[in-house]
């Protein structure tokens, strides 16, 4: 993006007060990049092509999770605070507000595309087909299933009692196995996390008799809970440490994004939820339904005084990586439409 004249001025005044109080210097050569575990293969494989040109230092990219990787994002400007943050949802009003209160005013924000939360589980562990409601009555800390509708910590160990659960309120038949409930997930700090509860356990909440009445404010500390029995296992930010996990615990499941799923055919499986698999048409049309945004943001400021930034960005939305036949859609990233990318390259590079 052409940065304006009073945006210029002021990447001017931020430069002197750096070299007045000989704060944070100039002392970085390479591109610091944080944030989503689902946005990390991407940009991983962008910044590996980018390295190969050897005109700049290779990137570093950290699996930090899009809280923690917004945290330190937002801490201030300078050298010793990350330039790109990768992102498996928007930013937040209370992470834009302590952006502008530590000197991070202006932001690029770059919408990658679409991704699908997974609900994936080994070759060996068979399939099923999971309603949101499914996944709520599961994963939820607490549930309206006492007398009354009485709010009672979650009783389910199995899917099979799930599916019982459902059918006892009126909500179809379900043909669920004898099938432990353990699944590993993502923690506090995880976008991905964030994504789920708000998409799949909250709307599944809502989607029983019983909770009709809770109330918007309510609905998140209500419904977007998860279980604390040890039958969720926060399991960090290292995606394929999940898959690992599946592979060897036919009994268990693992949430994560697409592209794990997509790089791993031959390891695990998805289940289908409401009828439908994750793929890259579902998740593009939308008809898969725990699909949510990718982002990059990334500090204007930055891209005057870290070398490389600017073609950093240039390459991760070329033709080579960002197009139907580029190197992302092959690591399982669902693009925005050809005239999206088109208007978001003239934006970000000003072409």
């Amino acid at each position: 993006m052409l940065l304006k004249k009073g945006l210029r001025l002021w990447v001017f005044c931020v430069l002197v007060v750096w070299v007045l109080y000989g704060g944070v210097g100039f002392g970085r050569d390479y591109i610091s990049i944080v944030g989503s575990s689902t946005v990390f293969p991407y940009t991983q494989a962008v910044a590996e092509e980018f390295a190969l040109r050897g005109d700049y230092s290779s990137p570093v990219v950290e699996s930090t999770g899009t809280g923690g990787g917004f945290k330190v994002f937002c801490g201030g400007v300078g050298v010793r605070y990350p330039d790109i943050a990768g992102a498996s949802r928007e930013m937040k009003a209370q992470e834009m507000s302590r952006c502008r209160e530590n000197g991070v005013d202006a932001v690029t924000e770059i919408r990658l595309g679409s991704d699908g939360i997974v609900v994936a589980g080994s070759l060996a562990g068979g399939e099923m087909d999971l309603s949101l409601e499914a996944l709520y009555l599961a994963l939820s800390y607490e549930l309206p299933l006492g007398e009354g509708g009485e709010r009672v910590k979650n009783p389910h160990e199995t899917w099979k009692e799930v599916g019982e659960t459902l059918e006892d309120l009126g909500h179809g038949t379900y043909n669920f196995p004898e099938r432990q409930i353990r699944v590993f997930g993502p923690p506090p700090t995880s976008g991905t996390r964030d994504a789920f509860l708000e998409l799949a356990m909250v709307k599944g909440c809502m989607g029983l008799e019983a909770n009709e009445g809770i109330e918007k404010d309510d609905r998140e500390e209500l419904c977007g809970r998860f279980r604390g029995d040890g039958l969720y296992i926060d399991s960090g930010e290292n995606d394929n440490l999940i898959v690992q996990r599946l592979v060897g615990d036919k009994e268990a499941l693992g949430i994560f994004g697409y592209s794990f799923l997509y790089e791993n055919p031959d390891r695990i499986r998805a289940m289908k939820v409401r009828g439908f698999l994750p793929d890259l048409r579902t998740i593009g049309e939308g008809s898969y339904p725990i699909a949510r945004p990718l982002y990059l943001y990334v500090k204007d400021v930055h891209r005057l005084l870290v070398p490389g930034i600017d073609d950093f960005l240039e390459e991760y939305l070329s033709e080579e990586a960002f197009s139907e036949d580029g190197y992302l859609v092959e690591r399982g990233l669902v693009l925005p439409s050809l005239s999206e990318r088109e208007l978001l390259r003239s934006r970000v590079l000003g072409e």
